[in-house]
């Protein structure tokens, strides 16, 4: 290729950056991604075809619908809000004008002839105005998207992710479950719902419905919504003797409602007999919030479930889904996991199951956590988690209640026991040399037992060296209460120890099942990487946060990437530095990435203990509970909405910074968007104390410099992190009225996060 050519082709490249950031400066202000509150109904059954509400925020535009997995279809079919002031008016304005031709013509024949189109305008706009006039209280399900669903005979049931896109990007997930029983549904309930008579005093206008009392035929599936102070009731017939079990999932389709207390709808489920006496009330299952009625049928007859808010609380995203029938529940199982690799042998304790043992091959399984169902002719139980292990695993031995009759092991080991009765507890004796380092670990709520255990170790003499109740594990964000324990000490000198496990709440039984594991420290980390729905344009930069699970006293640094991702996607700032929990980093799109969702898969390694150590980020959402608590919720899929085009900024500055208190340093940024947008600004997106931005220029090259400054009282020597840089650019506004509003302020994206360190000691500035 001759310059000539050669230079033509980088012009026709320039114009077409910068048309793209053009383009991207015009309509980068209308891109807000949307938001789905609830899916209603939450799921259907195998081979069906059925309509979907799904209730958020932003959901307008072009939509089109995603789930994961297969065998499911889906097809937007309506959108919905409520009207805005003006909209309202105007239909009022239309309405009035309506009336008054209609009564000008009784009046007067020789004026305009009132149609039948224009009476059937005027009951149009009665609807419209009756259905759409009501103002969400939150508006975060305030629009509606209406979905037909179609499932495949053969599509696998169980829980899937469903995810809405629209001209604002990709939205978060939410729980949509493929069932394989016939399914009941309420009617949908809507902010642009038909509303109810008249407004009840004190509450807030908003969509209603008479009290909801349906038939249906078990086994079934029922869905439904909870409307403030609402009792949906469901009659069915039984037969005598029918073992019957009644599941809600409630909590388990939105684990948080960020302004509700507790932060989920708490449901209730009570089950009457046809003369309204109350047979079994259940508003829990154990620890679990979604309630479950077991209960074996006294007569031939009808009978009816009712299901409401603990509190009576209610609104269109308090969704839920009642599995009800004659239908296998398992309630236990034991042990609750193995090794690796080998046949485990399950015992299998609930209701209308099949069978009361299951084994389960594990050869081609690595260490982890699996679930477990159990099948009923054709009908899937609920599942279970087992968790295998690599280390050695015995099973505890009774009696072992006191240390004269303690169970001696060898370090390191898992015990698979249980608390058998109340007031049992197991005692177990090994040996030790003195400043040896052991943890002790109880794994059982998070297994979904029962036990709520306390752990002690005491030494030869019984003088008590450690005790622990409630270990809080931040990778187990929907656990309501964190009831497993865990203790890490040193053995003061060589001889015997004692570990004595019990339960907190002197209950026991079959189900109190446990893994205790007893050994020297096994430094390791988990990630989670937040959000788990990315919206990018091609050629920019967005933020993500990485998230570091340590466990045993791992406090190295990690380093985080991509596996086998599209050519052109990369990470900046993919370090998460010792001793810290966490990172911001940002992910850098191609500028010739096309319009398209791609699934992303983010390793973190490490070194521990002289080994490569790598784990894979788990995607997730960082959750509001009840006003005031954050809780990482893990996720499917990690996806990433390349849209439109972008402003590709780029760090020109060599890094990490190296920052000395009192000191400077200069940044130097890639901006060929200001030839688009005219003068560049910045921010620091969330900076660490101290570190500020003195000014910006300008330079030569379609760059732009930043002075950033670190504060000498401020600042914490020895911190290192990354640098956040938000651009603004400038857009002329030529309608505007007001002088001052016709420059109108543009976000460009971000730059690629930029490490930093601050240093111990104060050198001559930069």
């Amino acid at each position: 290729m001759n310059a000539r050519k050669k230079l033509n082709c980088h012009a026709l490249s320039w114009l077409l950056l910068l048309s793209g950031i053009s383009a991207f400066a015009q309509n980068n202000a209308q891109r807000t991604p949307p938001h789905i509150g609830y899916v209603y109904p939450a799921g259907g059954k195998q081979g069906t075809t059925f309509t979907v509400s799904i209730g958020g925020q932003n959901l307008n535009g072009d939509i089109v619908a995603y789930v994961t997995g297969t065998g499911v279809q889906l097809k937007t079919i309506g959108y919905e809000r409520p009207l805005q002031g003006k909209e309202l008016q105007d239909l009022r304005d239309e309405q009035q004008k309506l009336q008054d031709k209609r009564a000008a013509v009784r009046t007067d024949p020789t004026k305009p002839a009132f149609t039948i189109a224009d009476e059937k305008r005027i009951g149009d706009i009665r609807d419209l105005i009756a259905r759409r006039a009501n103002r969400q209280a939150n508006p975060v399900i305030a629009e509606t998207v209406t979905l037909e669903v179609t499932l495949a005979t053969d599509a696998l049931p169980g829980e899937r992710e469903l995810r809405l896109k629209t001209p604002g990007g990709l939205s978060n997930p939410m729980i949509f479950c493929v069932g394989q029983l016939p399914e009941f549904s309420e009617k949908v309930t809507t902010i642009t719902s038909e509303p109810a008579a008249g407004p009840v005093f004190g509450q807030t206008p908003r969509a209603s419905r008479p009290r909801t009392e349906m038939s249906i035929t078990l086994p079934a599936v029922v869905n439904g919504q909870i409307l403030p102070g609402e009792i949906d009731h469901f009659h069915f017939a039984a037969r005598k003797g029918q073992r019957l079990v009644a599941a809600v999932s409630a909590r388990a389709l939105i684990p948080y409602l960020a302004d509700a207390v507790p932060g989920w709808f708490q449901a209730t489920l009570t089950l009457r007999d046809a003369k309204g006496r109350e047979l079994a009330y259940n508003d829990d299952y154990r620890f679990n919030p979604d309630p479950v009625l077991a209960y074996t049928i006294p007569d031939d007859g009808d009978y009816v479930l009712e299901i409401t808010d603990s509190i009576y609380r209610g609104r269109e995203d308090f969704v839920y889904r009642i599995t009800v029938g004659e239908l296998p529940f398992v309630t236990g199982i034991f042990p609750l996991g193995g090794t690796a690799g080998q046949q485990i042998v399950f015992d299998v304790t609930g209701w209308n199951l099949p069978v009361s043992q299951l084994a389960m091959e594990t050869k081609d399984k690595m260490p982890g956590t699996f679930l477990l169902a159990v099948r009923n002719q054709e009908v899937l139980s609920n599942s279970v988690p087992f968790v295998l292990d690599a280390q050695p695993e015995c099973l505890e031995t009774e009696p072992n209640d006191r240390p004269e009759s303690a169970q001696s092991i060898a370090l390191p080991i898992i015990v698979n026991g249980r608390i058998d009765h109340p007031g049992d507890r197991d005692v177990f004796r090994f040996e030790g040399k003195a400043g040896g380092e052991i943890v002790a670990e109880v794994f059982a709520r998070r297994l979904d037992s029962p036990l709520d255990s306390t752990l002690r170790i005491t030494d030869a003499a019984g003088h008590q060296l450690a005790f622990n109740d409630d270990y809080d594990d931040k990778g187990a964000g929907l656990l309501t209460h964190q009831a497993d324990s865990r203790v890490s000490f040193k053995l003061p000198a060589d001889g015997v120890y004692f570990v004595t496990l019990a339960d907190g709440q002197n209950q026991g039984g079959p189900e109190y099942a446990y893994r205790l594991h007893i050994g020297p420290p096994r430094p390791d980390f988990e990630l989670r990487v937040v959000p788990s729905s990315i919206n990018v344009r091609a050629g920019a930069n967005t933020l993500l946060t990485v998230y570091a699970l340590r466990r045993d006293g791992f406090n190295g640094e990690i380093v985080v990437g991509l596996r086998d991702a599209p050519w052109g996607f990369a990470l900046s700032g993919a370090r998460i530095p010792a001793n810290q929990d966490k990172v911001p980093i940002t992910l850098t799109v191609p500028f010739g990435a096309q319009d398209e969702i791609v699934d992303l898969t983010m390793m973190g390694v490490a070194t521990i203990g002289g080994q490569s150590v790598a784990r894979t980020a788990v995607p997730a959402e960082d959750m509001m509970q009840a006003f005031a608590y954050r809780q990482l919720v893990t996720q499917r899929e990690f996806k990433v909405d390349v849209s439109g085009r972008g402003a590709p900024l780029r760090v020109l500055t060599k890094s990490p910074l190296h920052f000395t208190p009192g000191g400077t340093m200069r940044v130097q940024i890639a901006t060929p968007a200001a030839r688009a947008t005219g003068e560049i600004e910045f921010e620091l997106s969330d900076p660490p104390a101290g570190i500020t931005i003195l000014k910006t220029s300008a330079s030569g090259g379609g760059a732009t410099d930043i002075l950033l400054s670190c504060d000498a009282t401020t600042s914490k020597p020895g911190l290192h992190g990354n640098l956040l840089l938000n651009a603004f650019g400038q857009r002329t506004n030529a309608k505007a009225q007001n002088p001052a509003a016709r420059a109108q302020r543009v976000p460009l994206g971000a730059a690629p996060a930029i490490p930093f360190e601050i240093d111990e000691t104060r050198t001559p500035s930069t």
